[in-house]
């Protein structure tokens, strides 16, 4: 079965979409990672992307 040149067309796009997306969540996170564990206290990196840690900081801004 061969595809149409539009579909093949959407399928490359979608997957630059899903590139662009996976590239941009891996570049946030490295970004906290240094952000947290070498520009702030110099504590653990991996500490950033626990739950824990999230629900501190909200805390911490919203005072919930």
């Amino acid at each position: 079965m061969k595809m149409s040149k539009k579909s093949s067309y959407v399928i490359k796009r979608l997957l630059l979409v899903i590139l662009v997306l996976f590239l941009g969540a891996l570049a946030l996170g490295i970004g906290l990672m240094v952000g947290y564990g070498i520009l702030g206290k110099g504590q653990d990196p991996w500490a950033i992307l626990s739950p824990a840690k999230w629900q501190e900081l909200i805390h911490k801004f919203t005072g919930n």
